[in-house]
């Protein structure tokens, strides 16, 4: 069972080289062609990617590579939208993307071992993130400007945004314990 998990690794990663190395050798001999230019996050989600397959091949036990699988897939995807869109200026608030995916990674660690505390905390900490990255992008007025949306749109959301928090901590939305005593 081992040998088998070790053989599986070794041939994801060796696909990865062979498909990077041949993506290279072809930017050298197409002028058009600079796959370094703009796709080269691209390594950086695979190396998160990684990540998880070793998460899913290793059992339960590995169950912790999806934190750093999330964190690394994530940091990836953000360079990868900069790179293209030459936003470089979104680290003022994409950070705060970083924080969603440590949650994502606890929620997906929870779902793959069992752990109810996990899954609750990464649920917690993916809400914080989410927040600070409405905020902070409304702070920075970059993040509805780069989809074209209406200038209503955020501060509309930021209205909701307030109105549930508020609605939420006065006790109108029933709560799990609420509910678990009742029945």
């Amino acid at each position: 069972m081992e040998t088998n998990k070790r053989n599986t690794g070794s041939l994801v990663g060796g696909a990865m080289l062979i498909l990077f190395g041949l993506l290279a050798l072809a930017s050298k001999f197409l002028d058009k062609f600079d796959f370094w230019a703009k796709a080269w996050p691209l390594v950086i989600i695979g190396v998160g990617l990684m990540l998880f397959a070793g998460m899913f091949m290793g059992g339960k036990s590995t169950a912790g590579l999806a934190i750093p699988g999330s964190i690394v897939t994530a940091v990836g995807l953000i360079l990868f939208f900069q790179n293209l869109s030459g936003r470089w200026e979104s680290w003022s608030f994409a950070w705060t993307i970083i924080l969603m995916a440590v949650g994502f990674g606890f929620f997906i660690e929870s779902q793959y071992s069992g752990d109810e505390d996990h899954r609750r905390s990464g649920l917690n900490i993916l809400k914080i993130g989410a927040i600070l990255f409405l905020v902070f992008g409304a702070f920075f007025g970059m993040l509805f400007n780069y989809f074209g949306w209406s200038r209503f749109a955020f501060p509309i959301a930021l209205v909701l945004l307030g109105l549930y928090l508020v609605l939420a901590r006065s006790g109108i939305f029933p709560s799990k314990t609420t509910t678990e005593e009742k029945s």
